[in-house]
């Protein structure tokens, strides 16, 4: 390369991954020898800060938290994945950020920032926050370590139209002025999202009747000091965006989580401000994702896949076999969740000496047989309600019929409060493991599926059409503290459940919205405000993004479109891409040169984009977001 070129590139979007590029390019211009150095120029386009971006700002309240553990996410390469690329210029993890601020804190830090690192330690749920503090820190420690020729230019903007030229591309901004640069990397991740039929006709209605409904949304964008006190809200979703909504409602108002003195599940007695709102919640299965147990770990220890292996798991594509899930990978991870669980249950229950034995061969048999020869081995051994069946985890009550509201909401209460015990029996609880090996063979099928690694059929049909939800409702649930916290909400009577399949309603007559479950009995709760507890839809047909919309108006990319499995061509929520490095593909079918797409829009070739890079894991599992950072980098330095 010539030293006097430059070569310029867009980064639209500046959060993790756009951070994530940053660094990789950083670090694979520094390994370069200064000979071969040509000039860098990287445009950052982002109207938010970079490093946090929109959904990690460090002024959003403490009330929202990360849903792992500090010692989880980077956005750079520590520990096994640094030895595989470029070395960082700032190689530290959020935990090792953590024990560097803690020791020798930072002069940028608020008060609110050292008062949670006095308490955080590597197994504790931090703040989005005190994340995004983290995000700012490699952000500004990375550009100060910048070498000469090396140039960041942040235009605090939003990207409005991407114009190809001759050569490379011209970026238009919403705040006025354009960037020409040689590459363009969309680092796009949480979009606006067009309504679906459904949630159109309650915003319609709503406003006719004078109501509240709040659509789809970040949790710190929203107002929450607008909802009504002491009155019913109707919530719909349980997942991890309604733990945001109702602690900003309840000690987020004054109110006060104080020990009880009694174990797990009924640790907790909330005192309430009599700020509350009266807060109805129902989601389609009925309960919150389960919560995380508690560890010292990501990955309990006691955990250690014997049969959903890196190896095992791409035999099938090293015998030129594409692998379906139901088929190939499912039994794989079954099996090992099944020793998971019976391997707690014998340590912990005093099961016979010849069990473990006896079960290893019956999991070692065909898939044909094992299954019978587990039920087999049962039967006399461990009693029915003792048993493991992962499958109707997903569903906790199904085709449960509730005689009424009060019968079927101590159902959900006992549920929460054997959540609660069963997390802080840690890794002596069978459920969480079986939960633990699931959450790390995950991991394994991130990255045996990726980029065409599953038939489209089963893509779309089996691994998110059924064990997602499974493993989302199970893995990816909240920290242990907030299913205690909302077991002493619902005990003092500050939250109910409405019932599974929920159906929410604008009824005009009564002037109010209603919701009702048909597998409970009695009332129908109503209410003048419905929240919608949930992230807008990531699906890249539905955005109400300026950028988005223009690039698929112009062609320059596209919506996959993948086969179902009764054969009808489906378009998936993704962005239609090359092989890695991720090149978008655009209307005419070709990859785009020098235009890539790194993070959520990936979700039609990676499977869990959503998921930080874990500290310390493979590139090609657990860091997966940081290989394509790296592949994208070293891509336009080439």
């Amino acid at each position: 390369m010539k030293t006097t070129r430059t070569v310029t590139v867009a980064i639209i979007g500046a959060g993790p991954r756009g951070t994530s590029v940053l660094e990789r390019l950083a670090a694979n211009w520094a390994a370069l020898p200064k000979a071969n150095r040509t000039r860098i120029a990287v445009h950052l386009i982002e109207p938010y800060e970079p490093g946090p971006g929109h959904v990690w700002r460090t002024d959003q309240s403490r009330h929202f938290l990360m849903n792992t553990p500090a010692l989880f996410p980077t956005v750079v390469p520590v520990g096994e994945a640094a030895a595989e690329r470029a070395p960082s210029l700032v190689p530290l993890s959020f935990d090792d950020w953590r024990q560097l601020m803690a020791d020798s804190p930072d002069d940028r830090l608020s008060d609110d920032d050292r008062k949670e690192l006095q308490s955080l330690t590597s197994a504790d749920f931090p703040s989005r926050a005190l994340y995004g503090r983290y995000l700012e820190w490699i952000y500004s420690s990375l550009t100060a370590a910048l070498g000469d020729g090396f140039e960041v230019v942040v235009h605090r903007s939003e990207a409005q139209h991407v114009k190809p030229l001759t050569a490379g591309f011209r970026v238009r901004l919403s705040e006025g002025g354009t960037v020409v640069s040689d590459a363009v990397v969309l680092a796009l991740g949480h979009l606006p999202a067009q309504l679906n039929p459904e949630q159109e006709a309650l915003r319609d209605g709503a406003a006719r009747l004078g109501l509240q409904y709040w659509p789809p949304n970040v949790p710190a964008d929203a107002d929450w000091n607008r909802l009504p006190a002491r009155k019913p809200v109707l919530v719909r979703g349980l997942g991890l965006n309604f733990f945001d909504i109702i602690t900003h409602l309840t000690e987020g108002r004054g109110g006060s989580f104080v020990s009880s003195g009694l174990p797990a599940g009924r640790a907790l007695d909330y005192h309430p401000s009599g700020r509350e709102p009266l807060v109805v919640a129902a989601s389609r299965r009925g309960t919150p994702y389960r919560a995380k147990a508690k560890l010292d770990s990501y990955v309990p220890r006691s955990i250690q896949l014997r049969y959903c292996t890196p190896t095992r798991a791409s035999s099938f594509a090293a015998e030129g076999i594409q692998p379906g899930f139901d088929h190939d990978l499912w039994p794989l991870l079954h099996r090992d969740a099944v020793w998971a669980y019976y391997g707690t249950l014998a340590r912990t229950a005093g099961l016979p000496d010849t069990f473990l034995p006896s079960l290893q061969e019956v999991l070692d048999a065909a898939d044909h047989v094992w299954r019978r020869r587990l039920e087999e081995l049962l039967d006399g051994t461990v009693a029915p309600a003792d048993r493991l069946n992962l499958e109707a985890l997903a569903r906790p009550f199904w085709r449960q019929r509730f005689a009424s509201e009060e019968e079927y909401n101590r159902a959900v209460l006992d549920y929460l409060e054997e959540d609660a015990a069963g997390s802080d029996r840690g890794e002596n609880d069978p459920l969480k493991m079986a939960i633990g090996a699931m959450n790390a063979g995950r991991s394994v099928i991130k990255g045996i599926v990726a980029d065409g690694g599953l038939t489209e059929a089963s893509w779309t049909a089996e691994l998110r059409g059924w064990f997602e939800p499974l493993v989302e409702g199970l893995a990816s649930g909240p920290p242990a503290l907030r299913i205690e916290q909302l077991a002493a909400l619902a005990r003092a009577g500050i939250v109910r459940f409405a019932g599974p399949a929920p159906r929410f309603e604008l009824d005009a007559a009564l002037g109010r919205f209603t919701v009702s479950s048909p597998w409970v009995e009695g009332r129908k709760y109503d209410a003048g405000v419905l929240v919608e507890a949930m992230m807008p839809a990531n699906r890249v047909a539905q955005n109400r993004s300026v950028l988005l919309r223009r690039l698929l108006e112009d062609g320059l990319v596209r919506a996959r479109t993948m086969m179902s499995e009764d054969g009808v061509p489906e378009v998936s929520p993704g962005i239609d891409v090359s092989k890695p490095p991720y090149r978008a593909i655009g209307a005419n079918g070709l990859a785009q040169e020098n235009l890539y797409v790194l993070g959520l829009q990936l979700s039609s070739v990676q499977w869990g984009t959503a998921i930080a890079a874990e500290a310390g894991a493979s590139l090609d599992a657990g860091s997966r977001t940081l290989r394509d950072a790296d592949d994208i980098a070293r891509a336009i330095l080439a």
